[in-house]
């Protein structure tokens, strides 16, 4: 039997958008990422870099960890993916 998917690689990369909007203009580092996401360190660079190429975070490289924080066209993505959510929600709709 195949193990069930919790939640969809769309809520995965909300969670991921949500905790680099905490971030600020600091940034955050990968293993905060994976902690408050609930993802391993390879998961949250695979999902960060997908992230990064559509433009929604940006990576920095620090002298010793990686930062990404969120861009303008990323606060916008987390915006309307909160209003899918709810339009989901209200009809009680998983995504």
């Amino acid at each position: 039997m195949s193990k069930q998917q919790y939640r969809s690689e769309m809520g995965i990369m909300g969670d991921i958008l949500d905790v680099a909007m905490e971030g600020g203009r600091q940034g955050t580092i990968v293993s905060a990422i994976s902690r408050r996401a609930n993802l391993s360190h390879y998961a949250v660079i695979e999902k960060c870099e997908k992230l990064s190429s559509a433009g929604l975070v940006e990576s920095v490289r620090t002298d010793k960890n990686r930062l990404y924080t969120i861009t303008e066209k990323g606060l916008q993505f987390v915006q309307e993916f909160r209003r899918f959510q709810s339009v989901l929600d209200s009809m009680n709709l998983r995504y």
